[in-house]
């Protein structure tokens, strides 16, 4: 590998109605980073694809997936598509050897993600999966706190994900709406956000849940046209700790005055509470009372930022910090959620919210392992 982690990416695509979360995240991302290079774009066209790489300084441009991750100069795949896409893509990736960072949610669903995570560990590959709200410094530290026993034992834990409804949306977002096509507000803020709690705080033993579909007709924005709705939109869930902390977890797709993701985590010592707009996007806040004291705003150390201090706040930060502990795994041979969440992390994360799914269906409560 060069001395610059070279990446390829499909999926960054300049557009005149406005690029989406490749362009918009990952492409700041990668070029804030010293030990990255943008080093080639892939989209489906020719045309878009030399439009991109010359917007994107990337110095190679692919209309064929295969031609680029068989490319002798890409070190390693980025696939930031619909989600429907993502095995395909990936498994071209793994079947040229080539390390992957895939965005979030893995697969469509938990045996899609299985698979890939299965096929990367057979051909002794790194990942990277999109789960960056891990990266934020204010979760990180908050995971540091929690486990340096600041707050004394977890007794229980509420969380909260209140996210705005798009009920109008065109071709590129409409599709989401669909159940089947795994990218809906259950798999994407909730699971962002039910992550950044496993992260804080260890993963579940034990779930109940109820899943459903609130708003249940979109209108395409083009044609005007009522599109029905089956894709989960609100849960309310409760379930245990591997510590014996009992969470409470409600999210909702609502219309209007959404108030985001509000995580509370009560201790024996003290408590302390994260919010944010958009927990996978930042920044997020804390906020630390220890026994009876007043709530008042903590800040992460400079340690926790693993990015230029004068990079731009956007979409691109979280994932930057994402894509710096990535490399550093890589380099000191590591893996997994402790230094970057990799396929592996995104299996255990489908697996929690394939529970809550089963759940629903089964009318029980069930173990995870």
């Amino acid at each position: 590998m060069a001395d610059k982690i070279r990446v390829g990416i499909v999926g960054a695509t300049v557009t005149p109605g406005g690029s989406g979360w490749g362009a918009n995240a990952h492409v700041p991302a990668l070029q804030a980073l010293s030990g990255y290079e943008l080093k080639a774009v892939c989209t489906a066209h020719e045309e878009t694809a030399r439009a991109s790489a010359e917007a994107f300084g990337a110095e190679l441009a692919f209309y064929d997936m295969a031609e680029m991750v068989a490319h002798a100069d890409v070190d390693l795949i980025a696939v930031v598509v619909r989600v429907p896409l993502h095995k395909q893509l990936v498994m071209a990736a793994i079947d040229a050897n080539k390390p992957v960072c895939c965005e979030w949610p893995l697969g469509a669903d938990l045996a899609d993600a299985a698979e890939m995570a299965d096929r990367a560990k057979a051909a002794g590959l790194s990942t990277l999966v999109g789960l960056q709200a891990q990266s934020d410094p204010a979760v990180m530290y908050a995971r540091d706190l929690v486990g340096n026993g600041d707050i004394g034992d977890i007794v229980t834990v509420n969380l909260s994900v209140m996210v705005g409804a798009i009920t109008e949306r065109g071709d590129g977002r409409i599709w989401q709406g669909r159940r089947e096509n795994g990218a809906n507000p259950m798999t994407i803020p909730g699971g962002h956000s039910i992550d950044a709690l496993c992260y804080i705080l260890g993963e579940f033993t034990e779930v109940s849940a109820r899943v459903t579909t609130r708003i249940e007709m979109w209108k395409h924005a083009v044609t005007g046209a009522d599109f029905p709705v089956d894709a989960p939109d609100t849960v309310t869930a409760s379930g245990v700790l591997k510590s014996g902390a009992e969470v409470s977890y409600h999210l909702a797709s609502v219309p209007y005055n959404a108030s985001g993701t509000r995580l509370e985590i009560y201790g024996r010592k003290g408590t302390l509470v994260l919010t944010s707009k958009s927990v996978n996007i930042g920044p997020s806040q804390l906020h630390l009372a220890i026994g009876n004291e007043t709530m008042a705003e903590i800040t992460p150390q400079d340690s926790y930022r693993l990015i230029p201090f004068d990079m731009a706040a956007g979409p691109g930060r979280n994932v930057a910090q994402a894509y710096a502990r990535f490399a550093t795994a890589i380099q000191s041979g590591q893996s997994g959620t402790a230094a970057a969440p990799d396929f592996n992390a995104a299996v255990v994360r489908h697996a929690l919210i394939d529970a809550m799914e089963r759940s629903h269906r089964e009318g029980k409560v069930i173990k995870l392992g």
